[in-house]
């Protein structure tokens, strides 16, 4: 015995799938600016021009997981890209003017700008340090 759907239960296994996604888009997301931090900074005995390479690999890859993830947040089922009528009264004219919320507004896109503005200072630092401070590594006392 099959069980057949009912024309109007599409959209809510869709929904659901939805949600169940983003959970784990954005644990991705987290997990791969944690291989970039990694790759940068945690990898001892490498020089700063193959962090820096090897780091741009890995950012470009995790850019790529959090514009994906935040899509996927993006999209919640209505056209018009709110939650409940009263978001979609207080944000009318503004969500007309741009088509729908903004990708640059989700979570895993603004977690992604945040770790890699971060880490570009991080790293400008350890660059700094690297070439203009000297560090013994045989220091007795």
């Amino acid at each position: 015995m099959a069980v057949e759907s009912v024309p109007g239960e599409a959209p809510d296994v869709l929904s659901v799938l939805v949600e169940v996604a983003k959970p784990v888009t954005l644990l991705l997301c987290i997990l791969s600016l944690y291989a970039v931090f990694h790759e940068a900074f945690l990898i001892p005995g490498r020089t700063v021009a193959e962090r820096m390479w090897d780091g741009l690999g890995l950012l470009v890859l995790a850019a790529g997981i959090s514009v994906v993830s935040g899509l996927i947040f993006r999209e919640d089922g209505r056209e018009d890209g709110t939650e409940d009528g009263r978001e979609r009264a207080m944000a009318g004219g503004r969500e007309r003017m741009q088509g729908g919320a903004r990708l640059s507004g989700t979570l895993p896109v603004q977690i992604f700008f945040w770790a890699t503005g971060i880490m570009v200072v991080l790293f400008l630092v350890s660059w700094y340090l690297e070439a203009y401070c000297i560090f013994y590594r045989d220091v007795r006392f």
